[in-house]
């Protein structure tokens, strides 16, 4: 049976149709980026790591809410307890209260040595602290770095020459001793203004040191992508259609060198976190009453509670642990998928 002409030029139109439709989504195109998520997905290593780093960040920003249901607080003294038997009973000061060294019901995570404070609201908070100190010092350096970086490549010349030359400056300053020399200077001169109150002035001047003093890194990498960037046809073009320089480095370089600044990121904010519990360790970074999980681990070693009570170093040691090894992992994940010379999945 032959089939009328009528209806066998309505299949063959459909199945034209049909296959450029399966032609284009063939060859429908997908951004770096969204080939950067697809293989970050198929890792499990990456995704465990993304999946604790967002536990660790929940924790951080719910950490009121979180000590309202345990029902302590990161300040409160306990030790001393009201009655035992009969009467009030005051603990040899210098030593973990009795009953409470370890989790319980009353304190999920134990009590520090003779100040009986809550280990459980102290490492949240600790949290919520290095967490904002560690991605706010990143962002003020990824900012200076890129802006920077792309203005010395774009221009050359003088400006090329000045900002290289600051970059190989602060670059030859030993890191860690120029972070412990400026940071109890600075407090003091920004003590007696408004960030001189409460716990801000600590946070503040670390967020302005650690940020300060790790651009320099991130601006060789960008001036050096830029470098070759800005000989590109659609720089080019954007220059014959008048655009300002301003546009151009904004616009059209930048976000070029994007992938770069990601990868650096995510590999600083670990760098950053060690670096304030460091300095939070030899005593000059966030002060007590305060919690920061450096300091923890130095009150720790301080007067043997190390070994009077081994718990109250492993909480704070693990949490920084579990925190910057988790954002390695991430990083190296970001830095594999971003990577152009990957094969694409």
């Amino acid at each position: 049976m032959t089939m009328p002409a009528g209806e066998l030029e309505a299949v063959v139109a459909s199945a034209d149709s049909g296959d450029a439709d399966a032609n284009t989504a063939t060859v429908e195109g997908r951004s770096l980026f969204q080939i950067a998520w697809r293989r970050i997905r198929s890792s499990k290593v990456a995704m465990i790591s993304l999946g604790v780093l967002v536990f660790l960040l929940l924790i951080a920003i719910f950490a009121p809410v979180l000590t309202a249901i345990e029902g302590q607080d990161p300040t409160t003294f306990h030790n001393t307890r009201d009655v035992i038997d009969s009467g009030s009973v005051s603990f040899e000061p210098g030593l973990p209260l009795p009953g409470f060294k370890l989790p319980s019901s009353t304190h999920w995570l134990g009590v520090e040595p003779q100040t009986g404070r809550d280990i459980f609201a102290r490492i949240v908070y600790g949290a919520r602290v290095s967490l904002t100190i560690a991605f706010l010092a990143t962002l003020m350096s990824v900012v200076i770095g890129t802006t920077l970086g792309a203005m010395a490549a774009y221009f050359g010349g003088v400006v090329d020459t000045v900002i290289s030359r600051f970059m190989d400056l602060l670059l030859a300053f030993p890191q860690l001793l120029f972070l412990l020399t400026l940071t109890p200077i600075l407090q003091a001169r920004l003590g007696h203004t408004f960030l001189g109150k409460g716990s801000t002035l600590p946070i503040a001047s670390l967020i302005f040191i650690l940020g300060f003093f790790g651009w320099p890194y991130l601006a060789r990498i960008v001036r050096g992508q830029v470098l070759s960037l800005r000989e590109r046809e659609f720089v080019e073009a954007a220059r014959a259609m008048g655009a300002s320089p301003r546009r151009i480095i904004f616009k059209e370089i930048i976000p070029n060198v994007a992938a770069v600044v990601l990868v650096y990121a995510t590999l600083t904010i670990p760098a950053n976190i060690t670096a304030e519990a460091a300095l939070s360790f030899l005593g000059v970074g966030v002060r007590d009453p305060t919690p920061s999980w450096g300091q923890m681990l130095n009150q720790s070693q301080s007067n043997n509670f190390y070994q009077l009570d081994p718990w109250f170093m492993l909480v704070p040691g693990l949490a920084l642990l579990i925190t910057v090894l988790s954002f390695n992992l991430l990083g190296d994940a970001v830095r594999d998928a971003l990577d152009p010379r990957a094969g694409r999945s």
